[in-house]
This record gives structure tokens, sequence and C-alpha cells, in this order.
């Protein structure tokens, strides 16, 4: 304020801390503006409210006083055209009672002083909203990095001017980045370290004749200080005693968000791999991409049998996203969950029998073990198809041993390598002859199964008769080629 120049403001009394903020600006001439402040404003008046004897009493000490308890910033006092100077009480009491006071001169308005307030709060908010926008940026490439808990703390630690550290659930400090203080045993670093065990949850303690109490309820952040320095610590949102330090020679306004941001970013890079069923998954991912067999990494999952199951929302509409196919795996029991393309695919515990979800249409395979997972998920993909063309919630592939199981499976290869030989080569023949010979012979079935025509069904269904050299009517036909199609 007092270094525009358009308002011509000079601080004639009280503490020169330029670190005084000023909310707004307020214009009084009550002898007693106390019930009206609500802190931080910078008082305007005239002095229309000064009595003639007020030098020779207490006025201006009771007058200074009630705007620093009810937490006024400042006063300004402006000139003419009732005062052609401050009064010198004024001034002595301002000096008293720290209080900024202000000449305002005769050129400048009160509207004018209000309206640079607004203006400078402005752009005070705009620059801080920069600042927070580019601090989130810088923590998420900062996340992305090879070394992302490291990173995350140093850029953490510059935005804010000092420093940060990341403690585990033993409290030990495992990672800490930026130059207050340098020894990690320093008072401060052991103030922190404390501060940190206060929002770190705790785990009650039981005897045997008693039953275990409720935990108590911990805060998630926590603030002090300690010879200057402001401290501040963040519990991290995986549950497993993470806790964010940070500590800085000052507080800004922005610091809180900044550091929440670096809070959530390292709860995701602290929580999945630091969980046991997520570092299995993390496992498993890796020894399979590294090319070890599937039944070799499914201990790691948690499971011998498996059932792969296939999913489409109801409601014809975009693909559905991660979070909604999250959820869907979170209902079916499992973590496993694939949201590519438009069908979502989950694999999950053959313990778990997959149930009908609400808005959901499901193909489920049976159980297999880890070496049938892809036949498993061609079974998961046509029991999805058969259930959306019957509009059944849930299809399970049947696994019920039939006249089948009479015939040696190689013997089934070979006769049906034989029989299907004429439509082999064509995938989507075979596929649109299994499909229609599933929903017994259904042309809109078949249709919406396959997301075509259903005159393209009838021409492909045709050129399978003409090529077989079969009578697809013939129950006894349809019979043997499903027999076929089920063991080629």
């Amino acid at each position: 304020m007092l270094a525009r120049e358009d308002l011509a403001l000079r601080q004639i009394a009280g503490p020169t801390d330029r670190d005084t903020v000023i909310h707004w600006a307020h214009t009084s001439e009550m002898a007693d503006p106390y019930p009206y402040l609500l802190g931080g404003e910078l008082l305007l008046s005239a002095g229309v409210h000064i009595p003639e004897a007020a030098g020779s009493g207490t006025y201006f000490e009771d007058y200074v006083s009630r705007i620093v308890a009810a937490g006024g910033a400042a006063l300004g006092f402006g000139l003419a055209p009732v005062h052609d100077t401050v009064p010198r009480a004024l001034v002595a009491a301002c000096d008293a009672y720290e209080l900024p006071l202000l000449e305002v001169p005769p050129q400048t308005t009160f509207s004018g002083v209000a309206r640079a307030v607004w203006q400078l709060m402005a752009q005070a908010r705009l620059a801080e909203l920069r600042r927070v926008t580019e601090a989130q940026r810088s923590l998420a490439a900062a996340a992305a990095r090879p070394d992302p808990v490291p990173s995350v703390l140093r850029q953490l630690a510059q935005r804010v001017g000092g420093w940060a550290a990341l403690y585990g659930p033993d409290g030990a400090e495992l990672a800490r980045a930026g130059r207050i203080p340098e020894a990690p045993d320093t008072p401060t670093a052991q103030a922190l370290a404390e501060l940190a065990a206060v929002v770190r949850p705790s785990e009650p303690s039981a005897s045997p004749a008693s039953p275990a109490p409720a935990p108590s309820p911990t805060p998630s952040s926590a603030t002090d200080s300690v010879g200057g320095v402001h401290l501040a610590a963040y519990a991290l949102g995986t549950g497993q005693g993470f806790v964010l330090g940070v500590a800085s020679a000052r507080r800004d306004s922005g610091d809180h968000t900044i550091a929440s941001v670096a809070a959530v970013l390292l709860s995701l890079l602290t929580g999945e791999h630091q969980s046991g069923s997520g570092a299995a998954r993390s496992a498993a991912l890796v020894r399979l991409l590294l090319g070890a067999a599937p039944e070799a990494v499914a201990p790691l999952l948690g499971g011998e049998r498996w059932v792969v199951v296939h999913a489409r929302p109801v409601a014809d509409g975009p693909a559905p996203d991660a979070v909604a196919a999250s959820a869907l795996g979170a209902a079916l029991g499992s973590a496993l969950v694939d949201a590519g393309g438009d069908v979502v695919r989950v694999l999950v515990p053959g313990d778990r029998a997959p149930a009908a979800q609400s808005g959901w249409t499901l193909g489920a395979s049976v159980a297999v073990a880890p070496h049938e997972w892809a036949a498993a998920d061609t079974q998961a993909a046509r029991a999805l198809a058969r259930a959306r063309a019957t509009r059944s919630p849930l299809v399970r592939h049947g696994e019920r041993p039939g006249l089948t199981d009479l015939v040696a499976p190689a013997d089934a290869a070979a006769h049906a390598r034989t029989l299907l030989a004429p439509v082999a080569d064509t995938p989507a023949l075979t596929e649109t002859l299994r499909t229609w010979l599933s929903l017994h012979g259904s042309w809109d079935r078949t249709a919406v199964a396959l997301s075509v025509h259903r005159n393209t069904v009838r021409q492909r269904i045709t050129r399978c008769a003409a090529l077989l050299g079969a009578d697809l009517d013939d129950p006894d036909v349809r019979m043997e080629l499903w027999f076929a199609l089920r063991h080629g």
C-alpha cells in the first residue's frame, strides 16, 4: 500500500513491519468501532468522531486500544476537511499500542484506498494460485521420475523454502530433502519427528481379559513451531503409518495446499507397493513380463483356481472408465482388473462365485488353473456374448460333464478338424456358426452378440452350409457341428 504512488500514503506511527497483512478496508466514524470490526482491517477515519477536548484526556488511547483489541491491522487518518494534521495524541497512542498509522492526503479518497486494497488482494490471490498450480505440476512430474519419493520431497522442499521428510510406520526417517537442518538430530528435526507421531495412527493395546478398545481418532495433520521454524505433519492416506513432515522458515497461505498435494502423491507411492497384496501383484506382473509361466506366478496372487469375468455396461454408451472398472472389481472381490476397450475383464479367485451386478452384463468362465487362463478368457467372452444376446445379467460357461467325455480328446480334436476344414480358414464364419448354434439359430440374437446386421448373419450361415455341404436345419447336423466347434 505504501509503495502505491497514486495513493501517496505515509506511515507516521506504529511498527514498520512489512509482513503486516491487510484483509480489507473499512470506513467508520464511530468513537468505538470495536463491534463493527472482524480483524485484519485497514480502518479509515477522517476524525469526525473526535471531540474538541480529546487531546487532554484518554480518548485516543481508548480509541486505539479498542481497534487493537478487535484485531485491526492499521489505521488510516484522512486529512481535510475536518483536520489539517493528524492529532499528536493519536500518533502517540498508535506508537504505544503498536498500531500502524497511515496519513491519507486530501487528494486521496477513502474509496480509492479501498479499491487499491481489493486490487492488491486480487493480485496476491492470483499470484498464490499460480504458485500452487506450478507446484502441483512440478510435484506430479517428480512423482513420475525413476526415484519418485526423493524427487517429490526435493520438489516440496524447494517450493516451501525449507525441508521435507518421510517417516515410516516405526517413526524412522526414510528420506529427507532440503536445507534446514542438515543434521537429523537437531532440535528442529527432533520436534518434527515428534509432531509426526501425533498424526501417526496408533494401535490400541488390549488385555486377554478385555476386548480391544476402539482405536482413538488421530488428526490427519498437525502444526507447530520451534525456534521460529514452522513445522507441519501430514498422515499419508495409506493407513500404513507413513507420515510426511515439512519444516520452513515462513508459512505462506499456499504452503498447506502444496504440502497436501505432495502428501497425496506420496500416499499413492507408498500405498499400493507397500501393502502385501499390492507388492505381490507387482511381483507377479514383473515375473510374467520376464517370461515366467502363469502357474509359477499364480501363488503370489493368492489362489490356485481362477474365474475370468467379462463385463459390459447394460446401457450403451462410452467405454467404462477406470473408476467404474475398479468398482466392479471390488464388487466381484478382486483387484485384478483390465479396463481396456469396451469390455472390462476381471480375474476372480475361484472360491468367489461371481454374482450379477446392477448396471452390468457379465459372462463368466469356469474355474480353471493358471495354465488355462487363455481358454477361460475365451469362455468368458463367449458367455458375455450370449448374456448380451439373451439380455441376461450373468451367463456362466457350462462345466457339467456330458457325452463329450466319452470320446478321447485327441479323437474329438481330429474329428473336429476334419469336419470344420472347409470353414476353418475363415474365423468370421466359424465364430458366426458357433454363436448362431449356441443361440438356437436365432438371427436377431446372433446379430446382437456379434454386433453385426442380421442380414450379415444370414449370409455367413448360408456360406457355412454351402462350404460344409450340410443341412443346418437338421438337428443331428447341428449337434455334430456344435461338438466339433467345442473341440476344434
